[in-house]
């Protein structure tokens, strides 16, 4: 089981849009260098939803050959068409990924059955790790953990990322689900009191730009040190609310940028951050001591 601050990893992209492959690898390398636990490649903050299949996958690939073993990698596979999400499954495993994450599928709003049917379907069809992803805010479906639950008992689903933000739901799912089940927060903000009752981690966006800082914060919270985490997590807990300022990964990417670490880069529909919101994220990022 992967336990710590697993980053789900921006996709670089040149000012034309076209995806930056050389500063996608020096991302990895740093993340690698700052201590992060894994990296989750191609989800929502990689964009998934501005890259084709054929991109999909190759930026899978290219992640999982400059990781090169060194640090764990899962790659983001999810899909409103149970289809292409084992057809982007297959790839990932193909390419090599130690384990799959896979979004909700949204917008056509199945029910907690379809959910059921549409996950077991993915997992009987491609023989890798696979973690469930429960994002209601963005797929306008919300997984009940006892559907969670269910899907726990199919071989290959090892874990859930929970992105609801509501403690009470990691409590339900670690009481239903066994110690092996991987749980982990899908939201920055309470990720430190998530991972105190019980979750294994945070699936990250703060960590795109504290990746240090977020790796000892989930450390001291996975020890039970509670005062450290908290401590860690006060100078974090601007960037874990400035960071949403505008859709994710919009903020984020602009302070990547900010940092020298992108260029200025990102797909349409998604926008660059408005300039009335750039005051706020500086402040954020130097309270963070980033900047």
């Amino acid at each position: 089981m992967i336990q710590g601050s697993l980053v789900a990893i921006v996709t670089p992209m040149h000012p034309d849009g076209s995806v930056d492959e050389e500063a996608f690898r020096r991302l990895i390398d740093w993340h690698v260098d700052q201590g992060t636990d894994a990296i989750v490649a191609v989800g929502t903050t990689g964009e998934s939803a501005t890259l084709d299949e054929h991109e999909h996958c190759e930026a899978i690939a290219l992640a999982v050959r400059h990781a090169a073993g060194r640090i764990p990698l899962i790659a983001g596979t999810g899909a409103n068409s149970t289809s292409e999400a084992i057809a982007l499954t297959r790839c990932a495993q193909l390419a090599g990924a130690d384990a799959c994450l896979l979004v909700t599928p949204y917008y056509n709003k199945p029910t907690q059955e379809g959910l059921y049917q549409h996950h077991k379907a993915v997992a009987e069809a491609v023989d890798i790790a696979q973690i469930l992803y429960n994002v209601p805010g963005r797929t306008a479906v919300d997984m009940l953990p006892e559907t969670a639950a269910r899907l726990a008992a199919v071989d290959n689903i090892v874990g859930i990322k929970e992105a609801t933000g509501k403690l009470e739901r990691i409590t339900r799912l670690r009481e239903l689900t066994s110690q092996d089940f991987a749980i982990y927060s899908g939201d920055d903000a309470s990720a430190r009191e998530a991972i105190l009752l019980g979750a294994d981690g945070d699936i990250s966006v703060t960590a795109n730009v504290a990746p240090a800082a977020m790796h000892a914060m989930c450390a001291a919270a996975l020890a039970r040190d509670a005062a450290r985490a908290a401590a860690i997590d006060e100078q974090l807990a601007g960037l874990h609310q400035q960071l949403f300022l505008e859709s994710n990964p919009i903020p984020v990417k602009w302070a990547l940028a900010e940092m020298g670490l992108i260029e200025r880069g990102i797909r349409l529909p998604l926008t660059w951050l408005s300039e009335q919101f750039h005051d706020q994220l500086r402040a954020a990022m130097r309270q963070a001591g980033i900047v």
